[in-house]
């Protein structure tokens, strides 16, 4: 990552580079501590990022200041954010005060972050023209485009006196992205808000990207055109793609229309927070195992908990009492800046770094806290990149565009016979006849796992996987006595982790699976006897 940041910039030199910062969380899903902050914003800075957008999840400015302060000491230009979200608690007064309470901590500009693509253009119009007339500050307005609304709140803000927007070249955009540029250096021609690019430039830019981005198509949502639910769940772009993903993952893209519906109740149960990394993959990951598992809450993801205890700021509106005192367990939540109470963390880092490195005979990097930085930020993939960044062949074959093959008539029809194809994560058996005419269409049994089977009547009650993921931890060892309740492992899923706890007493028994495991939904991993 260091490495294509500096090739950037040297492709590069006087383009100002852009990033987006999640405050204390940095590009992580925890707090880091402030050594840890101001050293990854110095050597991002010496590796060639110009501007950063520093933005929060739960919108606490005091999780942004920090950052904000270290990007402007090694002068770069420190972009404050307005996560928007709208709620019972949002109101024009809620984006005023945290623009002001911004300005205090010191900024040289201002963002609103429409990563849902619910500002309308007339909220648009009111927002931009009451913080203009307020605040001597360069205002600039970021939009998704998922709902159709997005082209509208740039032209109604631009009208109200934005600074700046964010669009993206026409083949890259729209759906999960930005509206398209030229869409709207055209709107703006010959006006007074004309930018001065030259469409057929664009078009020659547009044209490499419609190549790059044949490559990557596997990657891509299935949103073809706007999705008017994202107005009622307020899924950012790039979290209802992951949930689309990771649904197909857990053989659940058919609950797709349930976890949307969930996620406005698991938001408003958090305080209503902004649905924005990381806190939109902790709601999104909640809502799945609140569907998957069938009961509300049965398991709470521990970034769930870290937000109902207080771990990751202020939410605009205090959380569901009931769910805070359930994870609580008579303790008290966090009411201070949470990385107050964290203790300098760098040398620590540096060092486990360096012993592991030492141990496995890895090459670090010249700059050797470029690495540090790296598996500090990514944990759980960082020293795997690490140990085989000089190994091709240890990483997926670089993706390449698929060409486009003419129709041509079979030379002989398809083979008759019966064949399993999936569809959408489902699995169908299809009867083909001779000559290639499908003549039967069933749904297929589920594939026989090839986890550990399930206990045996009478041997105990099973501890099943409840989403299909990795093993981070296993925490309760053979033979151990447990309450209700106890955490007996960490199960590492859709990016969060997740504490399977013992639904009942007893004594553990047939440990199944080790740290580093993968597991399917419903797969035993151990026995309470």
């Amino acid at each position: 990552p260091w490495l294509r940041l500096r090739e950037l910039k040297k492709a590069m030199p006087k383009t100002p580079l852009q990033m987006l910062l999640r405050g204390q969380n940095l590009l992580g899903y925890r707090h880091y501590a402030d050594d840890v902050v101001e050293r990854f914003v110095e050597r991002a800075v010496k590796n060639g990022m110009d501007v950063f957008r520093v933005f929060d999840a739960m919108n606490d400015p005091r999780n942004m200041k920090a950052a904000l302060q270290a990007v402007r000491s090694h002068g770069a230009h420190a972009q404050g954010t307005l996560s928007y979200t709208t709620s019972p608690a949002h109101t024009l007064q809620t984006w005023l005060d945290l623009t002001e309470q911004l300005l205090e901590t010191g900024v040289d500009s201002i963002a609103i972050k429409d990563m849902s693509g619910i500002l309308t253009p007339m909220a648009a119009f009111e927002l931009v023209s009451e913080i203009k007339k307020r605040y001597d500050v360069r205002l600039h307005l970021h939009c998704h485009a998922t709902t159709g609304m997005a082209e509208m709140a740039l032209l109604k803000a631009i009208e109200a006196g934005v600074d700046g927007v964010d669009t993206a070249i026409s083949s890259m955009s729209a759906t999960y992205g930005h509206p398209a540029t030229e869409a709207l250096v055209a709107t703006l021609a010959g006006t007074e808000h004309d930018t001065g690019l030259d469409i057929l430039k664009l078009e020659n830019i547009a044209a490499y990207f419609r190549e790059v981005r044949k490559k990557y198509h596997a990657f891509e949502g299935q949103l073809k055109g706007y999705d008017s639910r994202i107005l009622v769940a307020q899924v950012p772009g790039g979290m209802l793609t992951n949930l689309e993903s990771q649904l197909k993952q857990q053989n659940a893209a058919d609950k797709l229309d349930q976890v949307l519906a969930e996620i406005p109740r698991v938001r408003e149960d958090l305080g209503f927070i902004p649905l924005v990394t990381p806190t939109s993959q902790i709601v999104g990951t909640q809502a799945v195992l609140n569907v998957l598992t069938g009961e509300r809450y049965k398991t709470i993801a521990k970034e769930t908990a870290g937000i109902l205890k207080g771990e990751y700021g202020h939410p605009p509106v205090p959380v569901n009492a009931a769910l805070q005192a359930r994870v609580l367990e008579g303790g008290a939540p966090v009411t201070c800046r949470p990385a107050d109470l964290l203790k300098p963390e760098l040398a620590e880092l540096e060092a486990d770094v360096r012993r592991q490195a030492q141990e496995k005979g890895i090459q670090l990097a010249g700059n050797a806290i470029d690495d540090v930085l790296t598996v500090a930020l990514f944990p759980q993939i960082g020293l795997k990149f690490l140990e085989n960044r000089h190994n091709p062949a240890a990483f997926e074959p670089l993706p390449q565009a698929e060409a486009a093959q003419p129709v041509t008539k079979a030379e002989k029809p398809a083979a008759s016979g019966i064949y399993t194809v999936e569809v959408e994560g489902k699995a169908f058996v299809v009867k083909v006849s001779d000559g290639g005419d499908i003549s039967q269409l069933t749904a297929a049994a589920p594939a026989a796992s090839s986890a550990p089977a399930t206990a045996p009547a009478g041997a105990g009650t099973p501890v099943t996987a409840p989403l299909a993921g990795n093993i981070w931890k296993v925490i309760a060892t053979e033979g151990q006595t447990v309450a209700e309740g106890d955490v007996l492992l960490i199960l590492e899923a859709m990016k969060m982790e997740t504490e399977i706890r013992a639904a009942q007493a007893g004594t553990v028994r047939g440990i199944a699976v080790k740290s580093g495991d993968a597991v399917s939904v419903g797969d035993t991993l151990m026995t309470l006897a």
